[in-house]
């Protein structure tokens, strides 16, 4: 029988209402719930397919499903009881804090955790152990948007709703790709534009991405520019008579300090530092300054960088010089970059800050908190911060590391300085659902978590908007949700510190939620309205909600009142600063990071789902074709990128998107899928083996949105592929027991892909390396057993002394003939094209026999490839698009109608409509359909 559980889809910041479909113990299907307002039933291709993620299937390969430990460094782990597990990390925190003080542990949580588990490891950290040394990877995200609000509003409160978007005559999208980050956001933005064509939609940023595609206006700036984008815009403002003198008279104060600065921010110095066109930036001022209602949409551009809290005050400088704020359809909104990222804010799990947005430097506020408690005081020592606490770690100053619910050996910058952090420190503990995270493997204890469709409690999204999360299967194995490890844990803690009473007397998840709430009392983000009951009875809430109120607020600051000491929005003096690395001779290109359409941070849990790399199924490095020619690189050639830090290699494709001396890079690819070696050794670990921990001085976030690097061409002439469709539920462990193998070639990639056949879906593992020279047989025969090449029906061919090896394998399939099953192609890899189209596309195999064995690069007979997926959620690929927008005629909006009405493609979740038009405005039409 088929139950279905209302929760919430656990990516990005919109936070979109899911409804899930599970049958016993297993989650069976998902889909957008039509009554939860954030996303009114539609999902993007990520939440889609989120129950693809919590088969059984997928669990038994990847999951952490009991506690283990490590008895040694770099030995493989044992499994313990829970006890043993929870009373030995007591043991450990408890004899470092008595020999070196509390200072001496660290935590470091994720804005993919629950408030209520955010709750209890804030109050086990600042409460218990007295130590503020408690952060997030949303400091990676999301603390540039938290200071920018604080410093100019008062409170880190975003003032916009999503339904501002109906209202906006004017949209300002500035450092976010929108349409991939945030689709469900980004749909509604096409609604919007579509009821409203009057609408101007303005982008900035470095590339021309999917989101440029609905732009009415592009600045392509010059990466790191936006403060002098944004002074720019406010000095033709001032110019022009464009700023509203009422309202900055009656409700800001500082403007003239800001005045004197943007007053030499020319059009002239501004177009020349950000590359763009002046009569484009005196478009972007009018347009912002002179709608009836402009809607700043922001994310990862302004915050990851070393000026990302000026970057986000100047353009909040706009809103309030313009009046542009507390009304229907206007306002900053800075977008969250995780599902409850907003949540862990709330409860103040970040090292600078106490619960219900307090401030810790605050002695009022540290008493207050000491109070709702029960203890004497809370620590005043500012804690470390996520690049702080690893470079800590790394000096030996923290020797305890707590780690819940991320992957800082993949997501944190500079990877050299974590890794030695982790490995350095006397005890580190993991928390965690997955047991395929690269931290995993620093871990000395490994405790399993519940993840998503196992948890109770509560998150909050990008409009300040709570909704409930709800089991709807058991935690698989002895997996427990996060907060009552925090709490088991924090408990045995008390006792080793002799503390006899016990400030964690919680029992359930709602019990933690409504201390919570009472510690909102009176503050800017009230909730003592709200109950665990109105939310189940009325639904998600905004806040601030409080007693005696039945519904939140949409909007705030519409009295003009704001929440500082009076009452006023206090403009910042925002002085343009440059890149921390620039450009320079050495290291001549900017490195840009950021998101996939189809892939969520580390991908844990979206990397076990093959069918998501079909739009973008390995990993590159993206260049300007100009770039690449100059330097004589061709489309695929390997290449090495090197900042001060490290070096790494990846093919390079050219891009349409990235502009002169620009390369982009997806943050996604860590060493679970992209690895190496250096000549010495050492193993190289992803794209953030390249980026800065240089950080904004105000908000400590780093800046991963830009690194100074050299591209040269890799000179590496032995190259191995090895594709092959395995079984279920063995794909997953193979590309687990590959990644040691990876580590021990110069270059490799390992990804998984996925197929159907007949509405069966298909799970494959592609491996892709290089080299100077052939490996030892011996590496290569351990990667063909991994991907079923060594049994007695595969084909091979080997020349040990030219470095040529090949091997294929055919199965009879039920209807008699003959299909590709698995290859290798070691030496010469030129026949990739036609022979990876005959296993992927499952074509018929039988006629090829040897010739499968034979080298060079041209097929035997024409073998048609389908393409690059497109559409991901009806697996439509460039190839039929192509076909099938020839014979469509028409306006470019009729061809697209018809384009989708034939193929489905875009009428889903609408990810790949901003490239579906595209290809409509490239592909012509035949003559005979014009006729």
């Amino acid at each position: 029988m088929t139950r279905e559980t209302r929760s919430t889809c656990p990516y990005c910041g919109v936070g979109c209402g899911v409804i899930i479909e599970s049958s016993g113990d297993e989650i069976t299907g998902v889909r957008g719930d039509p009554e939860h307002p954030a996303n009114f039933g539609r999902l993007c291709t990520k939440g889609s397919t989120l129950h693809l993620t919590a088969s059984a299937t997928v669990t038994r390969q990847t999951r952490l499903l009991q506690p283990m430990q490590r008895l040694a460094r770099g030995e493989a782990p044992s499994v313990v009881a829970w006890d043993t597990a929870l009373d030995n990390a007591a043991g450990k925190f408890a004899q470092v804090i008595r020999d070196h003080g509390p200072d001496a542990v660290g935590f470091y949580v994720s804005g993919q955790l629950l408030t209520e588990d955010y709750y209890v490891f804030n109050k086990l950290a600042k409460g218990l152990v007295g130590t503020n040394n408690i952060d997030t990877n949303s400091r990676l995200c999301m603390s540039s948007a938290v200071a920018g609000y604080k410093q100019t509003l008062g409170a880190d409160a975003p003032p916009a709703c999503y339904d501002d978007l109906k209202h906006a005559q004017c949209l300002f999208i500035v450092g976010s790709n929108t349409a991939w980050a945030h689709p469900i956001l980004f749909r509604r933005i096409e609604d919007a534009k579509a009821a409203n064509p009057a609408m101007k939609i303005v982008v900035a940023d470095p590339r021309r991405t999917d989101t440029v595609e609905i732009a009415d206006l592009f600045l392509p700036i010059q990466p790191g520019t936006d403060v002098m984008l944004f002074n720019g815009m406010l000095h033709l403002m001032l110019w022009e008579g464009w700023t509203d003198a009422k309202y900055i008279a009656a409700h800001t104060s500082g403007f003239d300090a800001l005045k004197a600065t943007v007053r030499e921010c020319t059009p002239d110095k501004v177009a020349q530092v950000c590359g763009i066109a002046r009569d484009d930036l005196l478009e972007a001022a009018r347009l912002f300054a002179t709608s009836p209602a402009t809607l700043s949409l922001y994310c990862q551009g302004l915050n990851q960088s070393s000026s990302g809290t000026a970057k986000n005050a100047a353009l909040i400088n706009l809103h309030l010089a313009t009046g542009q704020i507390g009304r229907a359809g206007a306002g900053p909104f800075s977008l969250t970059g995780q599902p409850n990222a907003m949540g862990g804010r709330e409860v103040g799990g970040l090292a600078n800050l106490l619960s219900a947005h307090r401030d810790l430097a605050n002695a009022d506020h540290r008493a207050e908190v000491a109070a709702l408690w029960g203890v004497p005081s809370v620590p005043e020592k500012p804690g470390k911060t996520a690049v702080e606490m690893f470079q800590a770690a790394a000096d030996g100053e923290i020797r305890a590391l707590w780690i819940a619910c991320t992957n800082p050996a993949q997501s944190m910058p500079d990877q050299a300085t974590v890794r030695r952090a982790l490995e350095r420190a006397e005890f580190v503990v993991v928390q965690e659902a997955f047991a395929t995270t690269a931290t995993c493997a620093f871990a000395d204890l490994l405790l399993p978590a519940t993840t998503w469709g196992e948890k109770e409690g509560t998150v909050t999204n990008s409009e300040r908007r709570i909704s409930r999360v709800r089991t709807a299967v058991p935690a698989p194995g002895e997996a427990r949700n996060d907060w009552s490890i925090a709490v088991a844990f924090a408990r045995r803690l008390e006792q080793q510190l002799d503390r006899t009473s016990t400030l964690f007397p919680y029992e359930t998840a709602e019990s933690v939620w409504n201390e919570h709430r009472e510690s909102t009392r009176g503050r800017d983000l009230d909730i003592t309205g709200l109950s665990y009951a109105m939310l189940e009875s009325a639904g998600p809430q905004q806040w601030p909600l409080r007693e005696g109120e039945s519904t939140g607020r949409a909007r705030l600051y519409e009295d003009g009142v704001f929440p500082t000491p009076d009452g006023r929005a206090r403009f910042v003096d925002t002085v343009y600063k440059p890149v921390a690395e620039a450009r320079e001779a050495r290291y001549p290109f900017s490195l840009n990071t950021g998101r996939l359409r189809d892939q969520w941070h580390g991908m844990s849990r979206t990397g076990t789902a093959g069918r998501l790399f079909g739009h973008m199924p390995e990993p590159v490095v993206q260049m300007n074709a100009q770039d690449m020619a100059r330097r004589q690189i061709g489309e695929g050639d390997l290449v090495q990128l090197t900042s001060k830090r490290g070096s790494i290699m990846l093919p390079a494709r050219a891009s349409a998107e990235v502009g002169l001396s620009q390369a982009f890079v997806a943050m996604h690819w860590g060493e679970e899928y992209l690895s190496g070696c250096s000549s010495s050794g050492t193993r190289l670990a992803g794209i953030n083996a390249l980026t800065t921990s240089a950080f904004c001085p105000s908000s400590k976030q780093p800046e991963l949105k830009h690194a100074a690097v050299k591209i040269l061409k890799a000179e590496l002439p032995w190259s191995l592929l090895a594709v092959a469709w395995l079984p279920g539920d063995e794909a997953l462990s193979a590309h687990r027991a590959l990644q040691p193998m990876m580590g021990l070639l110069p270059f490799a990639t390992c990804v998984p892909f996925s197929g159907s056949t007949q509405g069966a879906e298909r799970s494959g593992i592609l491996f892709r390396a290089a080299a100077h020279d052939a490996p030892d047989d011996a590496l290569i025969e351990r990667i063909e057993a991994l991907l079923g090449l060594q049994t007695p029906d595969t084909l091979r061919y080997a020349d040990r002394r030219r470095g040529q090896r090949r091997s294929a394998r055919l199965v009879r399939r039920a209807d008699g003939s003959a299909g590709l099953e698995a290859f290798l192609l070691g030496g010469d890899t030129s026949a990739e094209a036609w022979i990876a189209t005959l296993l992927r596309e499952e074509l018929p195999a039988q006629t090829y026999g040897r010739l499968l064995l034979s080298p060079g690069s041209k097929a035997p007979v024409a073998v048609q490839s389908r393409g690059k997926t497109v559409c991901t959620c009806f697996n439509v690929a460039d190839g039929a698009i192509q076909t099938e927008l020839s014979r469509c005629a028409g306006t470019p909006d009729e061809r697209l109608a018809r384009l989708q009405g034939a193929l489905k493609c875009g009428t889903n979740c609408g990810s790949c409509v901003p490239e579906l038009k595209r290809m409509v405005r490239a592909t012509p039409v035949e003559a005979e359909a014009l006729s």
